[in-house]
Order: C-alpha cells, then sequence, then structure tokens
C-alpha cells in the first residue's frame, strides 16, 4: 500500500521559515511527480509547488519567490522549504504523489497525505 507520511508543520511569525517533509512507502516502480496542496478554511485545495522525475518545478504565483521544493537523495521525499511566511500562507498542507505501482499501466497511483497545519498568524 503506498502511503504519504508529512511533517514539518506549526505555528510561526511572518516573515519566518518552516520546512515541512514528505516520505513515500510502499513498493512503486515509479513515481511521476511529488509535490504540496493547501487548503485554507472555506478554500479550496490548490497546488502550492509540485516536482516531477525530471525535476521539473511549477510553483503557484502566491509562493513563487518564497518557497522553494526539493527531492531528497532518496528520490521518495520531498522537502518544501518556506520563507518569509504570511498570514495567507496559514493552511492544511497536503503531500501529493502520482506515479506507477509497476510497470504495467494499468497500475497508475494517486495517494495524498493525511496534512499538515501551518499557522501564521496575523
Amino acid at each position: 500500500q503506498v502511503q504519504l507520511v508529512e511533517s514539518g508543520g506549526g505555528l510561526v511569525h511572518p516573515g519566518g521559515s518552516l520546512t515541512l517533509s514528505c516520505t513515500l512507502s510502499g513498493s512503486v516502480y515509479s513515481i511521476n511527480a511529488m509535490g504540496w496542496y493547501r487548503q485554507a478554511p472555506g478554500k479550496e485545495r490548490e497546488l502550492v509547488a509540485r516536482v516531477t522525475s525530471g525535476g521539473s518545478t511549477d510553483y503557484a504565483d502566491s509562493v513563487k519567490g518564497r518557497f522553494t521544493i526539493s527531492r531528497g537523495d532518496i528520490k521518495t521525499t520531498v522537502y518544501l522549504q518556506m520563507n518569509s511566511l504570511k498570514p495567507e500562507d496559514t493552511a492544511v498542507y497536503y503531500c501529493h504523489s502520482v506515479g506507477y505501482v509497476s510497470q504495467s499501466t494499468y497500475s497508475a497511483f494517486e495517494v495524498w497525505g493525511q496534512g499538515t497545519l501551518v499557522n501564521v498568524p496575523s
């Protein structure tokens, strides 16, 4: 069973920094992408940052220049370095991954982490 385990959320004052970590467990054949989404109270879940197996990255406009996504030496781990945090960054952050469990094209997986709260009080 493929699972994602997140860590690193918490309370930080405006202008501060946090690093989120996410590790994929379970047997997989390939990971196409790993990334972070967030959902603030009363809002829809949105993409924050994503990194593909080839190393390409995408960022939400609201976090460009402040957040950096990176993969660990073991490609089943992804980090989100968040700097210059703002109150509007307050949300539950979810790790997300897509890939294949085996060589079969019918073995695609999509998995979400349980979420970790980032709170930046105003």
